[in-house]
């Protein structure tokens, strides 16, 4: 069985595996997931050596935490580590074939509330819907403009007067080990590194094989502020893990990619037919080689998909694959890249 390393968070003493399980496809992202097939999914996530979940209230208007914890409450508080989010509260709306993007049979929606009280509600309702007594990370969820647009501002307000002083005042007590914010856009980090002291960020999307403007600013801040990184979306939707020579759909941001994405798609697949590496295994050990970044977080959806990704991250890429991307600048020329022997 490949074995998965760990990396420390921060000054936190918590220690997070570099490969975890993002459980957005439990709360039955795009298509219908019968309990027993999500159960099925994180039997065999666990058997593989999975100990990193990383769940949320939207996934599935709560459906995912809800089999999350149903499933790992067999397992005690100190077998595994888990992440929830705040700032979408839950409320009674009726059934629906489909809200967000989730096909979900849970009669909720959400409103969103980053205040004080609000976020306190919802780090409760989680403790609830898990069934569980311990969250250990928690993540500030959607804060930014890519979901708020021009309202982002006074959420963003709210959320570091009174959000953040909730979240500080969890991990302060023990409720928590770490706090951060999970979203979208590196932008809003790096903004919030202004307002408090944060432990992590789940960034998605936003620092992957075909992005690394990260690197500009937000990435070395971290450093200087000891701030931990964890990747969703290496993929970027799906695109780094199909490529573009197919019929499509290609994704990119969850909708279809634009022409200057699939141009340079095509041409870091390119390379990976040079050196015999799959497009997927790239995308997908990238961002590890970076000082700061302590996990990768695909989501996982079926029990087959359990061992192609553990496959494609243990998938040797000799060192030469890096160079050339650089020398073909497909990466940015600063951008630390995996060393064959590695350990993940």
């Amino acid at each position: 069985m490949p074995k998965i390393s760990q990396r420390n968070i921060a000054d936190t003493g918590v220690k997070i595996d570099t490969l975890g399980f993002g459980c957005a496809s439990l709360g039955n992202l795009y298509q219908s997931m019968p309990d027993a097939d999500a159960f099925d999914v994180l039997s065999a996530a666990w058997d593989a050596g999975f100990r990193y979940f990383d769940t949320a209230p939207h996934y599935g208007q709560g459906l995912s935490e809800r089999r999350v914890g149903d499933y790992l409450r067999q397992f005690g508080d100190q077998n595994y580590l888990l992440s929830t989010k705040v700032g979408r509260l839950l409320r009674p709306a009726g059934y629906a074939i489909e809200r967000h993007g989730f096909v979900s049979p849970m009669p909720f929606d959400f409103d969103y509330d980053y205040s004080f009280d609000g976020i306190m509600r919802s780090f409760e309702d989680s403790l609830q819907r898990l069934g569980l007594d311990c969250i250990d990370i928690l993540y500030m969820h959607d804060i930014g403009t890519m979901t708020h647009g021009d309202d982002n501002y006074e959420y963003f307000k709210t959320a570091m007067d009174g959000g953040y002083r909730a979240m500080d005042e969890l991990r302060s007590d023990g409720r928590v080990k770490a706090i951060g914010l999970g979203v979208n856009e590196w932008q809003v980090c790096e903004q919030a590194l202004d307002y408090g002291d944060w432990d992590c960020f789940l960034l998605a999307g936003r620092y992957t094989l075909l992005e690394q403007k990260a690197l500009d600013t937000f990435l070395p801040k971290c450093e200087k502020r000891n701030c931990s990184i964890i990747i969703g979306g290496a993929y970027n939707s799906g695109i780094l893990a199909t490529g573009v020579r197919g019929s499509g759909p290609h994704l990119y941001n969850y909708l279809d990619a634009p022409d200057h994405i699939i141009s340079k798609v095509a041409k870091i697949e390119a390379v990976c037919d040079l050196f015999g590496v799959p497009l997927a295994a790239a995308a997908l050990q990238f961002p590890l080689a970076h000082p700061k970044i302590v996990s990768v977080i695909p989501g996982i959806g079926k029990r087959r998909r359990i061992a192609s990704t553990l496959d494609l991250f243990n998938h040797a890429i000799p060192d030469e694959f890096w160079a050339a991307l650089k020398e073909r600048k497909l990466i940015h020329s600063s951008a630390p890249t995996p060393k064959q022997g590695d350990s993940r």
